[in-house]
């Protein structure tokens, strides 16, 4: 591979893409392909060539479905979908760059058009809530309409409704299972289109969707699964302290607190002065992050965090991260909980801690490098982690899957 393929972020987000292949979300030599022509550490060339892939993807789509391949056509329209998504990843940034509207729109056109294919098409929903419309899908395995366990699909800082499908929907469908799939504050659709920042009470978010769900004769309400992916697995168990109708969480790979798992990126004597400590040294902090945040991919993560939660200062987002912690809130979780991390993750590097202070029946699982698993979120493992997350749900819901 080229040289900047090398670099940590970009092969990250590379393996993320072609991590979804098993599910329809990639072909493996397509996403070779794109790589090689990767030469340099540029967002541009990144977001072209992704995006070059995903409009070719889309012609061929479009002619599939003109010569009646419904199969081929749905295919072709959500590995575009997926690459889409992947093009706009590093234009992420304050202020909203058009590029990344225009990347999450044809996104969602080409899920769309994709899933609309399926045996069963899934229903696209608005859920009323009180923090606005809750866009997201609502999949079936079949239309027999009898009650099922139902997966509520949570993610994190730049992932979307449509990209949930390959993550963990896909593989709840060929088990049997409903999934719901929605963008909460801060996420997809409601940050893109509608400039809605990330908000920290994600039952505001999740409540209204139960609501939903339990309104429904296909849906066995005494078996809701909720399960959060990278930030989504903060989230997910933070809904969990004041949801009480799931029947489990799974946090996949998220962080105990933001603002520990934030700060571990700054240097040791300028990060004892955040968020609001001495003056003089903070103001070198917002110089020396300003200078970072220049970096292609060094200053990725602060440029996209500041966008989501909605911010213009750095040194803000720390101060804001301390809000999104579950650290004396363990024993509002009632319901069985599992805990993911990784080898190699550092976001979730303190996922023993969490683990150790839940009160509920819980699990503890580690997705060992050795195994070709070690990657935040299991990137490039997918299906070896929908396998131990549904092993351990078939057993807690009673075959019920």
């Amino acid at each position: 591979m080229p040289d900047a393929m090398r670099d940590e972020l970009f092969r990250a987000q590379w393996l993320r893409a072609v991590g979804y292949a098993p599910y329809g979300g990639a072909d493996t030599g397509e996403c070779f392909a794109v790589a090689e022509r990767i030469s340099r550490l540029d967002a541009t060339l990144w977001n072209d060539t992704w995006r070059d892939l995903a409009d070719r993807l889309n012609e061929v789509a479009d002619r599939q479905v003109d010569r009646g391949d419904r199969h081929a056509a749905r295919g072709s329209y959500l590995r575009a979908s997926n690459a889409y998504r992947t093009a706009g990843l590093f234009l992420y940034g304050a202020p909203l760059d058009q590029r990344l509207v225009a990347a999450h729109c044809r996104e969602v056109e080409a899920f769309r058009r994709g899933v609309a294919l399926l045996d069963v098409p899934p229903e696209i929903v608005e859920v009323p809530s009180s923090i606005g419309l809750i866009p997201g899908y609502f999949f079936r395995p079949d239309d027999d309409g009898r009650p099922r366990p139902t997966m509520i699909l949570t993610t994190g800082y730049d992932g979307t409704a449509e990209e949930l499908y390959f993550t963990s929907g896909a593989a709840a469908l060929e088990r049997g299972y409903n999934v719901l799939t929605f963008d909460g504050p801060g996420q997809g659709t409601m940050l893109i289109d509608r400039g809605t920042p990330l908000r920290p009470d994600w039952e505001a978010a999740v409540s209204p969707v139960v609501d939903w769900l339990v309104a429904r004769a296909d849906v066995d309400r005494d078996a809701i699964v909720l399960m959060g992916i990278s930030l989504g697995g903060l989230l997910a168990p933070l809904a969990a302290t004041r949801e009480h109708r799931l029947a489990a969480c799974i946090s996949d790979c998220g962080p105990y607190d933001l603002f520990t798992a934030s700060v571990q990126r700054v240097p040791g004597f300028l990060a004892r002065e955040l968020p609001d400590g001495n003056p003089r040294l903070l103001g070198l902090l917002r110089r020396i992050l300003g200078i970072v945040m220049r970096k292609p991919t060094a200053g990725w993560a602060l440029r996209r965090n500041l966008l989501v939660h909605g911010l213009d200062d750095p040194l803000a987002f720390f101060a804001d991260a301390r809000r999104y912690s579950l650290r004396g809130r363990e024993d509002g979780i009632r319901c069985p909980t599992l805990v993911c991390t990784t080898d190699r993750d550092d976001l979730s590097a303190a996922a023993p801690e969490f683990f150790d202070a839940l009160q509920c029946e819980k699990r503890f699982v580690r997705f060992a490098a050795a195994d070709g698993a070690g990657e935040h979120c299991e990137s490039g493992a997918r299906v070896a982690c929908n396998d131990t997350v549904f092993d351990w749900l078939g057993s807690l819901l009673d075959g019920s899957s």
